[in-house]
């Protein structure tokens, strides 16, 4: 590892093109730039109060330390949550691999074929394993889920229902505790009534739209939920089942029952617990139901040339498209997570899952008879994993947690005084004599040893799974680990990720996700603790996340940090239900309405909308900054009611906004509180803070500014931090205390997606103060270095008042249409022959392109990246002037594939050399795209959305 300072290996320009940079730019010195770009007033006046950054080396001595104080037990809490083992072959090549930890969510397909190819195996095995029709890509957590489930069945209410104000869900009283604390901060501020009640009690009343149960249940008892599913139907109710995925291999998947919705957590599918996330969310409903379902969702289409290719179906019922009509918050998933478990299934198998499954139940079996033996009344009649004992009256609980913490062993412990064990795919043989041997030894009785553990099955024919499952071609052919790492990097070859290029994407901050930060991941220290064992056992954890919380406290110049929310819209929506509880506590839950700028992220809208609040749009000016004076008069309009005001900072523009403060006085002036969206932190860090600009709570995206990689569409993570007279309010946790006593859970687990937390905690502490601030500066840089490269070709959409931007810019792209045809569109596409990752397109202003470098791009890369966007207007020129066809041209035709150059016949205007090496560095590092321009709409008008169906098969075996 290096010795010497992490920042000058995390930032990509040298000291000496630095220099030629600011030249180009037209300033004298870096500090120059920044006092024209970030307005004085919000200026910090003192540096950051953080330590100096860490060598590579003394960092990971110090997070060596830290996994050190984590104790790994043996496990067996359950509650959602289990030991699992990553097949080394996924863990090395996925998992630790930045071809997939770095690469961006697949909205361009073209370059995304592979992780979209292993996304579907995902949803192909989910649909496969519960009977359902349709699967999405994935989702946050299973607790999210769960309200996700419950929000789309309220807006799935008939006609009749809406009318009728029909607004109760049922809700199995043996639901696990976090689904169901979730389900409450949810419910509340959309006017959803949780009837929480045993399922065997369940009353279909008028005033019932849903029902959720769990499948098996929290106690681990198996319930034959068919009857109860046909009688909710009979009312027109639907029914969500919050299911084990790996016990389906061996029980009555619920789409055999009917069901409408099936959700759960792909975490035993080879994802490491690590002390709570992130994990895999799947979520499955009948096809009648796909315009309604969450989340991202991969289908089957074609290309131009009629190859069989895949993309994002149904983007258009995307939540954040949908803005203030949106049912649902949602904009990313946990789409490494899910590609890792999609692998675990092709890898194993049915017959392998299955014998996993088997193997579990069978153990469950064994020490269920052999304790019982020792005067213990084992509770569950009907069991996949868990079981469940009451105590003989000489047995204290006390006795029982005493003995297996001295065997380093954690079990589930009821209120009741019950105790549970969850067996999990790691538990072995001697684990099981240790398990007998401390209830053996806490009922003062011996166990003998046993030397052979015979395989049971005591599941009834009625609970039974006698369908087939994951037939698919992909599932069964891959089981040696030398076909199984061909198959992975076959798919990786397909993708462009930042291992290749430069991925400009404005508003995503697509920067390095270094090697040293990413270390961690992979330790059994970190990722093999359950989030509910004693915090004595991740006392390393604690150590590390309160020191994490200080220094985002720090940089944001608020109070505290809640880290629970695992995503930015998650953020957002845990920052508003935090403003919303402070106006409650206040005597003011009349407080309702949210004023919104036009040029917000739709996510803004969206999560307003789901925490029941009242969306008033701000307009913007022509200059692209919030309309003062409409900001203003809206306030004081709504001023009786006015509950917050979202505004992202720098603007989604790119543009440090001048009257910032002054907006944030005029909401205040009203009574609101004011949220930053933390979208674009990269732009602030060092230099101002939400504090000062006047912000009570802001989230961040740690996927963003703070090195957490974005895995091909998250992990992400969106902690909050707020003021002082906002901590009261943090989310809290209902079993595990997180330090946080406020509202609900926002998410299933107490600190979020734990296990990713050293990333951000690495890249802070190796950072320092000089490296953050200066990372801020090099940002600014090398956005305003591409600005002034394009502005006379494209031209810069908007600029600060001194005519820079921030962080990224807008490229406008739109006079190009009238002249010569091409769009933003064609651009990107071309763009891919370079063996680039195309800017945002046509966000936050259709016809544009967003770019964001990110302070770790080297000038040459930079360079690069100009010189391809350069010979691209030359291209656009030559259609303009009539050279080129203006309808069957280079860039309509773009991309270009090795398939399509090299055929027999070409009938182009243009070479065969110039469609693939438009520039001589091209040939240096070629990415071919493995399929031609996509055909978004053929796909939708075909939508199929697994792998290997008859559909599939008739279609392109015409």
């Amino acid at each position: 590892m290096s010795i010497d300072k992490f920042v000058n290996r995390h930032i990509g320009p040298r000291r000496h093109e630095i220099e030629l940079m600011l030249k180009k730019v037209g300033v004298s010195g870096l500090e120059e730039l920044i006092d024209q770009t970030v307005p004085e007033n919000i200026r910090l006046k003192q540096p950051l109060n953080l330590k100096e950054g860490l060598s590579e080396r003394k960092y990971y001595r110090r997070i060596l330390e830290l996994a050190s104080k984590n104790k790994v037990y043996n496990t067996y809490i359950g509650m959602g949550y289990y030991d699992t083992i990553t097949p080394a072959v996924i863990l090395r090549n996925v998992l630790e691999n930045p071809v997939w930890y770095t690469s961006y969510t697949p909205y361009q397909a073209e370059i995304s074929q592979g992780r979209l190819e292993a996304l579907l195996n995902f949803q192909t095995m989910v649909c496969e394993l519960t009977g359902m029709e349709i699967a999405n890509a994935s989702l946050l957590d299973e607790a999210t889920a769960a309200a996700e489930a419950m929000t789309m069945m309220f807006s799935l209410r008939s006609r009749a229902m809406v009318k009728n104000d029909v607004n109760v869900i049922l809700i199995d009283n043996k639901i696990w505790p976090q689904t169901l604390d979730v389900l409450e901060t949810r419910a509340m501020p959309l006017g959803i009534e949780l009837r929480i009640q045993p399922q065997g009690s369940f009353e279909f009343t008028d005033d019932v739209f849903g029902v959720i149960v769990q499948y098996p249940n929290s106690d681990g008892e198996i319930i034959d939920y068919s009857d109860l599913i046909k009688k909710a139907h009979e009312k027109d109710i639907k029914v969500a089942v919050a299911a084990d995925l790996l016990s389906l291999s061996i029980l009555t998947p619920p789409g055999e029952w009917d069901a409408d919705l099936v959700f759960g957590n792909s975490q035993r599918f080879g994802i490491p617990m690590g002390y709570g996330g992130p994990h895999a969310a799947y979520f499955t409903a009948k096809s009648e139901y796909k315009r309604n379902m969450p989340g991202r969702i991969i289908g089957i289409t074609k290309d131009v040339h009629g190859k069989r290719a895949l993309r994002m179906a149904l983007q258009t019922r995307e939540q954040h498209i949908k803005r203030e009509k949106a049912t649902s918050n949602i904009c990313t998933a946990q789409a490494l997570l899910a590609t890792m478990a999609g692998f675990y299934g092709v890898y194993h198998g049915p017959q392998g899952i299955k014998e996993i499954a088997e193997r579990i139940h069978s153990i469950a079996v064994f020490l269920s008879g052999e304790i019982s033996k020792l005067g213990y009344k084992q509770l569950n009649s009907h069991y996949f994993d868990t079981i469940r004992f009451a105590l003989p009256k000489h047995v204290k609980r006390e006795d029982i947690e005493w003995l297996s913490l001295e065997l380093e062993m954690n079990f589930r412990y009821f209120e009741n005084g019950e105790v549970g064990i969850s067996i999990d795919e790691t538990t072995n043989r001697e684990d099981m004599g240790w398990i007998v041997e401390v209830f053996a030894k806490a009922a003062n009785k011996k166990f003998i040893q046993v030397e052979d553990y015979p395989e049971f099955c005591e599941i009834d024919n009625q609970y039974k799974r006698a369908s087939d499952f994951m037939t698919q071609d992909v599932f069964n052919k891959y089981r040696s680990e030398t076909e199984m790492v061909r198959y992975i990097k076959k798919l990786e070859h397909k993708d462009i990720s930042l291992t290749h290029s430069m991925i400009s994407l404005g508003s995503c901050t697509m920067k390095l996700n270094a090697a040293t930060e990413m270390l961690p991941l992979s330790w059994i220290e970190f990722n093999g603790i359950h989030p509910y064992v004693p915090k004595n056992q991740a006392r390393g954890y604690h150590i590390m996340m309160e020191e994490l919380r200080r220094d985002l406290a720090e940089i944001t110049g608020m109070a505290d940090v809640s880290l629970m929310p695992n995503s930015g819209a998650a953020g957002e929506y845990a920052g508003l239900m935090v403003i919303k509880e402070y106006h409650n506590n206040r005597g003011e839950g009349n407080r309702d309405v949210v004023l919104i700028p036009s040029s917000a992220h739709g996510t803004n809208p969206a999560s307003a909308i789901m925490a029941g609040m009242k969306v008033v749009v701000v307009a913007c000016d022509p200059k692209g900054n919030i309309d003062i004076e409409d900001l203003r008069k809206k306030a004081e309009e709504n001023k009786e009611n006015l509950s917050a005001f979202m505004v992202t900072y720098p603007s989604t523009h790119g543009v440090f906004e001048a009257s910032i403060v002054e907006m944030c006085e005029i909401v205040h002036q009203f009574g609101g509180q004011v949220y930053m969206d933390g979208a674009n932190m990269n732009a602030q860090v060092g230099l101002t803070n939400p504090r000062i600009i006047g912000a009570d709570v802001c989230h961040l995206n740690l996927h963003k500014t703070f090195s957490i990689p974005h895995g091909g569409g998250g992990p992400g993570v969106g902690p909050i931090a707020v003021a002082d007279h906002l901590v009261e309010f943090l989310p809290s946790h209902p079993v595990m205390n997180n330090g946080h006593i406020g509202i609900n859970a926002v998410a299933g687990a107490p600190w979020g997606s734990a296990s990713v937390l050293p990333i951000t905690y690495g890249y802070i502490k190796m950072m320092g103060t000089e490296g953050l601030t200066l990372a801020t500066k090099i940002a600014i840089l090398n956005a305003n270095y591409i600005a002034s490269a394009l502005k006379d070709n494209y031209g810069i959409l908007y600029t600060g008042e001194n005519g820079r931007v921030a962080h990224e810019m807008i490229l406008e792209c739109r006079h190009f249409k009238n002249k010569s045809g091409i769009t933003e569109s064609d651009i990107a596409k071309r763009l891919m022959d370079y063996g680039f990752h195309a800017p945002t397109l046509s966000f936050p202003v259709h016809g544009t392109l967003m770019v964001e470098p990110t302070e770790s791009e080297s000038l040459q890369e930079l360079d690069r990246f100009i010189e391809a966007m350069n010979s691209i207007f030359e291209e656009i020129q030559e259609i303009e002037n009539g050279i080129a066809d203006p309808e069957y041209n280079i860039l309509v035709n773009a991309p270009h594939t090795a398939e399509y150059v090299t055929k027999e016949e070409w009938g182009h205007s243009y070479s065969r050399q110039k469609a693939a090496y438009p520039l001589p560095w091209v040939r240096e590092n070629k990415y071919w795209t493995p399929v031609g321009r996509i055909d978004n709409a053929w796909g939708d008008r075909n939508l199929i959305c697994t792998c290997g169906s008859p559909e599939e098969y008739e279609l392109f075996n015409e």
